[in-house]
């Protein structure tokens, strides 16, 4: 829970010293009753069990109560909520070098992830733009945001394993693209998600892209695919090549963006994390304004306490 005028939240402090002068007033009370000769047959009306007592206590302490939810309302409390988009646009970024060759994720790391992008489009709303961009040694497909998430899925669907990674170069042009993204005029809310499997061998630095991106405000959720021990069959003669993710760079991109980072060592965790993704992009978090709960509280308690308060007075003579 937040507050639009979380100053006022201030007034607080002084509901302790109301319930000091209270209790003072009653000890005064108390004091003047000794000098009165009727005493005992005032105790006789109203009582002296222990509930009579707490009774008496009772009609400050909600007073009191209804006084601390006034001051919650007049704060302007706020809960944030999360709400389906009425616009967005989303650029996948996936990548297809040689080392989207290794089995290392089932049934391949490239169909693993032809695989987990078929389920994101699935799981985005038809109201979000979805763009990609594949790349190897540079960027060789570029669709467009678009409501036809089909589109998107056939570029996909079109990625062969091959070639060096340009992951620099492929951000940079999705990155370009939506940020001449406009609907109505307007730049619509944007992000990006990267998935690779490899270091950067080629092509501009990737991590200074992520810091044109964050200035854009445009978040790169990165995906890290594969594990440390995976090889490739070398494509001349000697032994098989390595092929470990690059988890680090990955993350750092995600950082200074302003996205988020993960890893997937097995096709289950990827399509996990895609779906997250997908549902994630499908709605955006709004602050939705509670004052109205803390005033009827507030009054609730008001009215309460002065019922109970005419009624104990009511019962002395």
């Amino acid at each position: 829970m937040s507050f639009g005028h979380p100053a006022l939240l201030l007034a607080l402090f002084l509901l302790p010293l109301l319930a000091s002068a209270q209790v003072l007033a009653r000890r005064r009370a108390r004091r003047y009753a000794v000098r009165f000769t009727a005493l005992p047959s005032v105790r006789a009306a109203v009582g002296s069990s222990g509930s009579a007592r707490w009774l008496r206590h009772l009609p400050a302490t909600l007073l009191l109560a209804s006084l601390a939810a006034l001051v919650f309302a007049l704060a302007k409390p706020q809960q944030t909520v999360a709400v389906p988009v009425e616009r967005g646009s989303i650029m996948l970024v996936t990548d297809h070098s040689r080392s989207m060759q290794a089995t290392d994720v089932l049934p391949d790391r490239l169909r693993a992830a032809q695989a987990a992008a078929h389920r994101f489009l699935r799981q985005v709303p038809s109201a979000v733009r979805v763009g990609v961009v594949t790349f190897s040694s540079s960027p060789d497909a570029v669709q467009r945001p678009t409501n036809d998430h089909t589109e998107v899925q056939r570029v996909i669907d079109l990625q062969v394993a091959d070639g060096a990674t340009a992951t620099g170069d492929a951000l940079q042009t999705a990155l370009d693209t939506l940020a001449s993204d406009r609907q109505n005029g307007k730049r619509p809310p944007a992000a990006m998600v990267l998935l690779s499997d490899g270091k950067t061998t080629t092509g501009r630095d990737p991590v200074e892209v992520a810091r044109n991106a964050g200035q854009l405000h445009i978040p790169i959720y990165t995906v890290a695919l594969g594990t440390a021990d995976a090889t490739v069959p070398n494509p001349g003669f000697g032994p098989p090549l390595p092929v470990p993710p690059d988890p680090q760079t990955l993350s750092d991109i995600a950082r200074i963006s302003g996205g988020k980072a993960f890893t997937a060592e097995d096709s289950n965790r990827l399509a996990s994390i895609y779906k997250t993704l997908g549902s994630q992009f499908g709605t955006r978090d709004v602050k939705k304004e509670i004052t109205s709960g803390f005033v009827w509280a507030g009054l609730g308690l008001l009215l309460g306490g002065s019922a109970l308060a005419l009624r104990t007075r009511g019962g002395l003579p």
